[in-house]
């Protein structure tokens, strides 16, 4: 077996539908429901942001934050983000930070804590708790991204309602779901968020879809009783947007990167096919024979959640993981195979050298295919063996951008 394929760069049309305006479609749809209607002057409110990479999250936030200043409020924006950040204040300012998203980008303050309060209980026992300076203000308003959960599915999967849940409650809210498994995800979170609803002084959510191209599609304001009935259309408006792998089956997948901005299991399980979660079956499809990581982001600030999806993977990416920042959302999502480290080899090089020859377990193949993908989210251009060409060039919608030729490696065995 040839160490290594030659690999054509195609392109793949995903879906796509841009928004044109996104400032005005925020104005806009604050406007619809009436916002100012419920915000007197002087008012403070709470801003709630994430710590996804969601495509001109800064821009969403900070539109938010001006047309609350037009109202006459005196708005501030608060992580919402579980355990991220080291489950520290001052880390999940920097996860905001590395967004783009500052006290001086913003023009408001950021208030940043761990401290929570309990607003309730469901129905079933689960306390319920929401962060301090958000309780304690005028108002809050949730921004979040909606789209098909990493864990779980349901009317609702990650969205407003999650982040009224996990966001709000920050670590101590996120550990009592995450406890409860799937099950918790799946039940929990709905009841949580309605306890919130009914408890906190949420005035309305802000969703967010992308399309394939990790471009903004759509935003809608939805009034804060609205939401866990209106939330299900707009994740079936995100899911049909999604991007996927071109094909459903290869031997190898490569992952440039990984991290917690790109997804929150650090790479999409929905795009890989794989979950890992106990008592729950594996997808059928799509199907990875051997998946290989190579390297965290930078905004990911060490945290390696996710890498256990991988069965190999390069010793740079094991060399910038944060151990406790990684342990701690592991043992907050109760999903620890998830954050187990694979085997690391030296480099890219040898790293995929020896994800070839696991996917050839040991008979000689010499038609294996590869996929090699700059992260989960980013799915409209990708390099794949030249093996798969006469069956990609059936399809729509795909493009040969490079033909065909040999991985290039730096003399420090880093692919290129």
């Amino acid at each position: 077996m040839s160490a290594f394929p030659r690999l054509a760069t195609i392109r793949q049309q995903v879906p796509s539908a841009p928004l044109a305006d996104i400032p005005g479609t925020v104005r806009a749809e604050l406007q619809r429901i009436a916002l100012a209607n419920h915000i007197r002057s002087g008012a403070r409110i709470a801003v709630a942001a994430g710590s996804r990479g969601i495509a001109d999250y800064p821009l969403v936030i900070k539109t938010i934050v001006a047309e609350l200043r037009t109202y006459g409020a005196e708005p501030f924006i608060f992580p919402a983000m579980g355990s991220h950040g080291g489950a520290t204040a001052e880390g999940q300012r920097g996860v905001l930070a590395d967004l783009g998203i500052t006290e001086q980008s913003m023009g408001c303050p950021i208030h940043s804590s761990m401290e929570v309060v309990q607003v309730g209980t469901t129905s079933g026992g689960l306390p319920v708790y929401c962060d301090a300076a958000a309780h304690g203000s005028d108002g809050i308003i949730i921004v979040n991204r909606v789209k098909v959960h990493t864990d779980f599915h349901g009317p609702t999967e990650s969205g407003l309602v999650k982040m009224m849940a996990i966001g709000l409650g920050k670590r101590q809210g996120a550990i009592l779901i995450h406890e409860g498994g799937v099950r918790g995800l799946r039940d929990d979170i709905p009841q949580v968020a309605a306890v919130q609803v009914n408890a906190s002084p949420i005035l309305c959510g802000v969703a967010i879809v992308e399309d394939g191209n990790h471009h903004v599609s759509m935003i809608k304001a939805l009034p804060a009783a609205a939401i866990h009935q209106e939330e299900p259309a707009i994740l079936a408006r995100s899911r049909s947007l999604m991007a996927a792998l071109p094909v459903a089956a290869c031997d190898v997948l490569i992952i440039d990167r990984i991290g917690k901005e790109i997804s929150g299991a650090g790479m999409d399980p929905n795009i890989i096919g794989r979950t890992f979660i106990d008592g729950e079956p594996e997808p059928v499809s799509p199907h990875m024979r051997v998946v290989a990581a190579l390297r965290l982001t930078e905004a990911t600030h060490g945290n390696a959640c996710g890498l256990g999806f991988a069965d190999l993977v390069s010793q740079p990416l094991v060399d910038a993981m944060d151990e406790e920042v990684t342990r701690i959302n592991i043992a907050t999502s109760g999903f620890p195979i998830r954050g187990r480290t694979p085997p690391s080899f030296a480099d890219d090089r040898r790293t995929i050298e020896q994800a070839l020859l696991m996917a050839a377990n040991g008979n000689g193949r010499h038609d294996l295919t590869l996929m090699r993908i700059r992260d989960t989210l980013s799915l409209d251009q990708l390099q794949v063996s030249e093996n798969l060409l006469p069956r990609l060039q059936e399809q729509a919608g795909i493009e040969i951008v490079v033909p065909p030729e040999p991985m290039q490696f730096a003399v420090d065995g880093a692919l290129l």
